[in-house]
Formats: structure tokens, sequence, C-alpha cells
């Protein structure tokens, strides 16, 4: 079975679609996936064992081009793919499929895309209330599968593959010289403040773990590192030595291989979360405004802190700086319990007791 998987394009989302694609080797160990998403993707396609070739989308995220999704599909007919999977749910992204005449094209119903897809699945989000459930969903015959309830348990969570010499030549690079465990700091938040923890409670639970003996590493984009950098100027010159804002100044590779060097993760609701969860770190998930009933870290050593139920349409909190007030209610002192837990949960795992 040669398949081709149209990519969603975000982070999270692209960490949570690789459900669908150990789904489909499950099923079929001899199924051969190809998955066409934006070329940033392709760090992360490339540590998922089931993935055989990511394809670059060289059209811009909104972008119709009909022209240019026709010639696309029509070079891809001698690819003989067998299955398509139209993961986002645009109308336009289920073009190519059609145009390379894949004979099977599967997906959610999305913008009215009869005639597109040809194995149109009706979603009832009651019925599947979580995004890898609707992913993995796609995996198996539709009059299989009509609720969460029936898919095989467990689902398949995400998980990317990082070896040690990874991990040792990168770290090296950054001159993290192993002297002290690291837990990582993820304080970014695609829509700004309003999903952020308060960089003044990041910055006392830094000096805590610091004091315990533990060294910050901040990851992120370009756009983190202002966030990161107020993490830094709010900790005593003594602690800012052990606090490193690599945010903006990693590839997305190489913030995948060092979240894999730490001994946790604490996060915002975040793509970087969901990396997080993949590698199976021990994480402390922060959330406000957004829900994580829909898009949870998936992971068995993942804890969530949230103070209030509901989803909140916000992008940008009410108080001092943008924060929102459900996110500095949450005290570093229970952050801090939560990591400690998750450690000794680790370490005694590790130790075979």
């Amino acid at each position: 079975m040669k398949t081709l998987v149209i990519g969603p394009s975000w982070v999270g989302d692209m960490m949570m679609s690789q459900s669908l694609y150990r789904t489909i080797k499950a099923n079929n160990p001899h199924a051969e996936i190809d998955v066409m998403a934006p070329a940033w993707c392709r760090p992360l396609l490339d540590r998922m064992p089931e993935v055989n070739q990511a394809l670059a989308m060289p059209l811009g995220h909104g972008a119709l081009e009909l022209g240019e999704r026709r010639r696309l599909g029509i070079a891809l007919r001698k690819e003989a793919y067998q299955q398509a999977f139209v993961l986002p749910n645009s109308f336009k992204s289920a073009l190519v499929p059609f145009f390379a005449s894949i004979p099977k094209r599967t997906g959610w119903r999305g913008e009215m895309r009869y005639g597109l897809l040809n194995d149109v699945r009706k979603l009832d989000k009651d019925a599947f209330p979580l995004m890898v459930q609707r992913y993995a969903a796609l995996g198996y015959d539709a009059s299989r599968i009509k609720s969460a309830a029936d898919l095989p348990q467990p689902i398949l969570w995400p998980r990317l593959a990082v070896n040690q010499t990874e991990i040792s030549t990168v770290s090296a690079s950054f001159a993290l010289t192993g002297e002290r465990p690291i837990v990582g700091f993820c304080p970014g938040a695609e829509f700004g403040p309003a999903k952020r923890w308060p960089h003044y409670h990041y910055a006392t639970l830094a000096s805590m773990l610091i004091e315990a003996g533990y060294q910050i590493v901040l990851f992120g984009s370009a756009k983190d590192h202002a966030a990161g950098e107020d993490i830094r100027q709010a900790l005593s010159p003594t602690a800012m030595n052990f606090c490193l804002n690599i945010a903006g100044k990693t590839s997305l590779d190489q913030a995948v291989v060092l979240i894999a060097a730490c001994q946790a993760i604490v996060t915002n609701d975040s793509g970087l979360m969901h990396v997080a969860a993949a590698l199976n770190k021990p994480l402390v998930a922060l959330y406000g405004p957004s829900s994580p009933d829909f898009t949870p870290p998936l992971s068995a050593q993942a804890r969530v802190i949230r103070l209030i139920t509901g989803y909140h349409k916000v992008r940008k909190g009410d108080a001092a700086e943008g924060y929102h007030q459900s996110l500095i209610d949450i005290q570093p002192t229970q952050v801090f319990s939560e990591l400690q837990q998750l450690l000794a949960a680790k370490k005694e795992l590790e130790c075979g007791f």
C-alpha cells in the first residue's frame, strides 16, 4: 500500500498526525507513507520512523493557486499512490490528491469536499473529542469506527526518534556540558501573552530549580527570545549563569534533540509541548484560556495544570503585560511540586523499583 498524506501546517497538529502514520503501519506493516507538508516540517517527519519521505508543499498557507496544485498532482501520478489521507479540513488541501488521480482519497468532510474526496467521513465532534482520535480514526474503515470508543486501545501516540550520539553532539555545540541535569522551559505561545505563564513565575521556578542543582534551558522560536530574556533578567546574577536562552538560536531539529537531552520540561500550551510529549519527557503543561480537552500533551509522563474550565477565545489577557489571570494564579511552588513528583517517578522507573 503506497500512501500519500497531506499533512497539517502547525507543529502540534503535525506531531499528533503521527498517530495516524503509526496506525497505518500497525494495520499494514508494508505500507509506504509519504507526507506532503510545509518544508519546515521535515525535521519532525524525518524523526518519525513510519514516514518514508517528506514531500515539500511549496504553496503558502491560505494560497489557493489552483494551477500549481494541479501541476503538483499531475507530477505525483507517476508515484502510483493507492490511497491519500487529507488531514487539513480546507477545500484546497484536497486538490493535490484529486489531481494525482489517487484511487482512494480519505478525510473528514470539511469544506464540502465531495468529489475531491471519495472516502468522506462526517465528523461527530462529540464522538471524537480529541484531535488525535480524529486522526487515528481515519486509519480504519468508516463502517468500523463510529466513535472514539470503537478505536483499538491504546491509541498509538506520537513518538520521535533521537539517539544518544545526536544528543551529545548537539549539546556540546551549545556548551551544555552535562555538569548539571537540564530542565527545559518553553515560555512562548503562538498567540502571545494570554497563553503564557508569566515570566516572573518562570523566573521564580528557575531559581528554585537552580538552587536544587539544575541547569535551565529556554526553548522557542526567534519571536520567543524576548520572553526568554525577560525570565533571565528576573534572576539573580548568580542564577543567570545557569539559565541559557537559546530561543531563536536553534534549528527545529536541534531543539528536538536538546529537548530530548532534558530531564523534564515546563511548557505553555504550544507546539514544543507536543514535541516534548512525543519524546516522552516528564513535563508540566500550563494552560489558561485554551483548553487541554482537544489537544492535550500525549504522554503518560505529562501533568496538566489548569485552574479554570471551558474554552476562552482571547488573544490578550486583561492583567499586566497581557497575561491571563488564570495563568497568573498558577503558583511556581505548585509547578515545582509536580516536577518533583514526575522526576521521582522517573528515577524509580529507571532504577526498576
